[in-house]
């Protein structure tokens, strides 16, 4: 019987999420970058100058942490990329005369940190999304799709500062990171935060 409980004890003692959880080192900025420049997000959606109102807002959350300067490309130490590679909004929920009551946009996009001093990546997050559900305007609480891409830009803005103040891990997002497991094959895990 003591055996019994010992290997059980044994088991448990083995297995558990934290042996499986992947929790990346935080890779801030180099201390010789204190400014920052925001370029025009490129925009790959089928949405006409949505880039333009997010690059504002990520360069308003800028001045507002206040960690670093916000210069223009030229005079700055760090450049900000990023991309819209897809926006979708989409009905998710009826009423009884199949008229849309709830939707849901979802935004894929990319950014990352350019070093103007060496010219090179400092960290780059190619799969993000963002998502904002709302209710149809003619419901009470409701808003327009523009009201809720203007929510859907402030959390973009505010993930995209404490992703370049944190360092990597610090924000939600999908991303592909290689490790050598025993058997020296290359495998790749799926790392969501």
């Amino acid at each position: 019987m003591k055996k019994l409980i010992l290997f059980a004890l044994f088991l448990t003692s083995c297995g558990g999420s934290e042996n499986i959880i992947y929790k990346p080192a935080a890779q801030i900025l180099p201390q010789h970058i204190k400014s920052i420049s925001v370029r025009p997000f490129s925009n790959k959606s089928s949405i006409f100058s949505i880039e333009e109102k997010l690059t504002l807002k990520i360069i308003d959350e800028f001045i507002r942490d206040g960690q670093y300067k916000i210069k223009n490309e030229e005079n700055s130490d760090g450049v900000l990329v990023g991309e819209i590679k897809n926006y979708i909004m989409i009905p998710i929920q009826y009423d009884a005369n199949m008229i849309p009551t709830v939707y849901k946009i979802t935004v894929y996009y990319s950014i990352k940190m350019i070093d103007r001093k060496t010219n090179t990546i400092l960290w780059e997050e190619n799969t993000l999304v963002a998502n904002q559900i709302y209710s149809a305007p003619t419901l009470p609480g409701g808003m327009t799709e523009e009201q809720a891409r203007e929510k859907l830009w402030d959390i973009i803005a505010k993930d995209t500062v404490k992703r370049t103040v944190e360092g990597f891990g610090s924000v939600t997002g999908v991303s592909s990171k290689k490790y050598e497991n025993k058997n020296r094959r290359t495998a790749f895990i799926r790392h969501c935060d």
